[in-house]
């Protein structure tokens, strides 16, 4: 049962707080709106990297240790000799048609296949609206990757991340152990961490968390431009499985993940493509720009920060995404030549 519309005097002090901004801007999708939330204890508790290897019952479904089923789609190199292979993961609210134009040049243009999956509460898996854990994202991503590469031992593994798909693989590559994946992409990583925020932030999403978790956004009055891609906005705006309305229990689990990220950025330590869009008013860049400044000293020995100054939160979807395309092709192709040359050495 849906709660009813909160009084004028209470959306006056929300709005007083931010809350509706704070809230709508911490959704790091396309459309700032959202989705519901319901905890899953189970899995939520569970140990990150404790999870065995997901299994492809289908070339369009993933089943995790737990029998969960998640849709995934799958785009190979026509004649099926993965140069690498990609893992991608969607943003908050979004889901893996976020890859339907970037995945299919990787396969025709440099033989690289990508499987991107729909993460729990999102796309077409089941319990739409929900919001599963940071513990149940971070296991996905870890069984899933397992599962490629028992399938593909020998081939170079990467993870693409946007947004809140970046938090995810930061949290859940960590917990990857030595050799599974051979690095890790992050576009506009979703890391406004609550430190980042100023205090009146805070309590104003502590009130709305407490007080009205089942309460429903929509980012309707909030003016904040994800992309400069107008035309991909609209149809993101028409597509029913972008997620159009959140309660705040689900923006109150983004941002816990947002924590999760911001704490451990600290010990990224696989190598790293980080991409940076100037104009990005999803994700601020001072949060950005926070976590950056507490990178491991030796960042530079195996990461890549890429900077965009006419780049939006969804860089591979903006207008000039051919930039951060070939940026991201580059940076894969430069890794397989590492790769290359140490097993020639």
């Amino acid at each position: 049962m849906s709660l009813p519309a909160p009084p004028n005097v209470f959306l006056n002090l929300l709005s007083a707080l931010s809350l509706q901004r704070v809230a709508l801007l911490l959704l790091a999708c396309l459309q700032f709106s959202a989705c519901t939330s319901t905890s899953n204890a189970a899995t939520t508790n569970q140990v990150i990297g404790s999870v065995a290897a997901a299994t492809l019952v289908s070339d369009d479904t993933l089943v995790m240790p737990d029998s969960e089923q998640l849709p995934v789609r799958i785009w190979r190199p026509e004649a099926n000799d993965n140069r690498a292979i990609v893992i991608a993961l969607h943003g908050f609210n979004d889901y893996s048609n976020a890859f339907s134009e970037f995945a299919p040049y990787l396969a025709e243009n440099f033989a690289i296949a990508t499987y991107a999956y729909d993460q729990r509460g999102f796309g077409d898996s089941a319990d739409r609206g929900s919001w599963a854990g940071v513990n149940t994202y971070a296991n996905d991503l870890i069984a899933i990757t397992r599962h490629v590469r028992s399938e593909h031992p020998d081939t170079p593994l990467f993870v693409l991340g946007v947004s809140m798909g970046g938090a995810v693989t930061i949290v859940g590559s960590n917990a990857m152990t030595t050799g599974l994946i051979d690095g890790i992409i992050l576009s506009a990583p979703a890391v406004w961490a609550r430190s980042t925020m100023p205090w009146y932030q805070r309590v104003a999403l502590f009130v709305a968390e407490n007080l009205l978790p089942n309460w429903g956004l929509t980012g309707a009055s909030v003016e904040v431009t994800p992309s400069d891609n107008i035309e991909m906005l609209i149809a993101n705006g028409r597509d029913p499985k972008v997620i159009k309305k959140t309660r705040i229990e689900a923006i109150s689990g983004l941002a816990n993940l947002m924590d999760r990220a911001m704490q451990e950025s600290t010990e990224m330590a696989k190598p790293t493509l980080l991409l940076v869009g100037r104009k990005d008013e999803i994700i601020p860049n001072y949060a950005t720009e926070e976590m950056i400044e507490t990178l491991p000293a030796n960042f530079d020995t195996f990461g890549e920060i890429k900077y965009y100054d006419n780049g939006y939160h969804m860089l591979l979807r903006d207008l000039q995404r051919q930039v951060v395309w070939d940026d991201v092709t580059d940076w894969i192709a430069q890794r397989l030549g590492e790769a290359a040359n140490e097993t020639a050495d």
